[in-house]
């Protein structure tokens, strides 16, 4: 009987707060954002799994009666009777009908991983699509919907990342100028304004001069100059609740600092923290291709958006390639303001539901 009354109020603590179940509610009553996220999740889990949609390694091998996973492992061409120790060159008609002389390939749905070069265009690079590449090449002859699926990943990857790292950066500055006041936050909002004037792009186009960028030089600079988003937000809502009746009896009766403002002061503050971060992850997708599109992004050949915005501009005669990155860099960022939306209405309490 009390392991019953234990795991009954053990299911009770669990539930989320009258509150929370509002908001989840007037997000689920918005139903423009509600189907935006739920595409966005779909095409996000897809894209998770990129190497397994397009590649051109097979996914699974049958051969003289054992079994391969080339995704997943290196085997040399010998293995399949070939003649090189090296890695087996799938995409080589040779090796393919080796295997098929004593097994079977299962390729993946793309057999174009987003480097991958077709030297079997019927035409001179940029093609248009085909049945084989289904949005064309660009103008290096590789697939173009391989190189969205891997550029749409890495995008969504480096915003998620740029929006955590701002967040947690963002909170905690603004936590302590507004908990402490006086010279703490004098100081702190003289920094902000200086460090929010330099100019973010001429030191990246200088610091891109010096070192190869890759991801992660890359989020590290960014991350250096968005976290100050969040700071006025949180910093507002401290010096609103540091001097309300609870946060002065807790503070006599002897509560530390960092509990006062984990406890009691954080939650306030997550409120308008949370509908502004759908828009600071779009903020960082938006720079990402901003960067790539003027050549101080990635590294040359990675799967950017920008990238192909670029070979769009610079073909013209190729409509396919601008189109694409029109069309996946709008719906993405659709989407993505369709859910900013939807969490801002549901947690503003003036809101009641959605269209």
């Amino acid at each position: 009987m009390s392991l019953t009354n234990t795991t009954s109020q053990k299911k009770q603590r669990w539930q989320p707060s009258p509150i929370t179940q509002r908001r989840i509610r007037s997000f689920r009553q918005n139903r423009r954002s509600y189907w935006a996220l739920i595409i966005f999740s779909l095409l996000f889990v897809l894209t998770l799994f990129a190497e397994v949609v397009a590649n051109d390694k097979p996914l699974l091998i049958r051969y003289q009666g054992e079994w391969f996973v080339p995704v997943l492992e290196v085997y040399p061409e010998t293995r399949f009777g070939g003649d090189f120790t090296t890695e087996a060159e799938y995409t080589d008609p040779y090796i393919q009908e080796l295997i098929e002389e004593k097994g079977w390939i299962l390729w993946p749905l793309i057999p174009f991983s987003y480097d991958t070069i077709n030297y079997q265009l019927d035409q001179p690079a940029p093609s248009p699509p085909t049945s084989e590449n289904w949005l064309g090449t660009d103008d290096q002859g590789r697939d173009v919907l391989a190189r969205v699926i891997y550029g749409f990943r890495i995008s969504l990857l480096f915003a998620i990342t740029l929006t955590i790292g701002s967040t947690i950066v963002g909170v905690f500055v603004g936590a302590i100028q507004g908990f402490f006041g006086g010279k703490i936050d004098l100081f702190g909002q003289r920094f902000i304004e200086i460090w929010s004037g330099l100019p973010t792009l001429f030191i990246l186009i200088i610091l891109s001069s010096i070192v190869e960028p890759n991801f992660w030089w890359l989020l590290g600079i960014m991350l250096l100059f968005s976290w100050m988003a969040l700071v006025d937000v949180v910093r507002a809502e401290f010096l609103r609740c540091r001097n309300l009746e609870y946060i002065m009896a807790a503070k006599a009766l002897g509560v530390p600092n960092r509990l006062i403002m984990w406890r009691h002061m954080l939650p306030n503050a997550m409120v308008a923290t949370m509908t502004f971060m759908p828009f600071i992850f779009t903020g960082g997708v938006t720079t990402l291709t901003a960067l790539d599109f003027l050549g101080f992004g990635l590294p040359p050949g990675s799967p950017s958006l920008g990238e192909l915005v670029a070979q769009g501009k610079s073909n013209l005669h190729a409509p396919w390639l601008g189109i694409t990155a029109f069309v996946v860099l709008s719906g993405m960022l659709t989407l993505l303001v369709f859910i900013g939306e939807g969490v801002r209405d549901a947690f503003d309490p003036r809101h009641t539901g959605g269209l």
